[in-house]
């Protein structure tokens, strides 16, 4: 699978502008992703570092995503061990988001998370 080929065209985030966003994304999931589940249908949870800077990292990248991408519903929460998040979609949208979990799955080292 391409970078882009995953990218639904209910997107609304200019074409040319896609790759720098998924390097951010690719980014935080690299750096940053320690865990990974699957807490409810359609919905998965990422673990991040508590990392210096992360959450606000985080918030922004999420916040930025949801203008363009609007079938994604973002829920962020931190405590000193973890940033978690929270990302649901409609059930049309499920392929988007399984494509987003092994993506970060795999840019994360963490293997099969199903």
């Amino acid at each position: 699978m391409t970078d882009l080929e995953w990218v639904p065209q209910s997107c609304a985030l200019p074409t040319e502008k896609q790759p720098l966003r998924i390097a951010e994304w690719d980014a935080l999931f690299s750096e940053h992703l320690t865990a990974l589940s699957y807490p409810a249908a359609r919905r998965v949870r990422l673990e991040l570092s508590a990392a210096s800077g992360v959450e606000d990292g985080v918030r922004d990248l999420a916040g930025r995503e949801s203008g363009c991408c609007s079938f994604f519903t973002f829920t962020v929460t931190a405590d000193a061990d973890a940033v978690r998040l929270d990302i649901a979609v409609d059930p049309v949208h499920q392929p988007v988001l399984d494509a987003l979990a092994e993506r970060a799955a795999g840019l994360a080292g963490l293997g099969e998370q199903r």
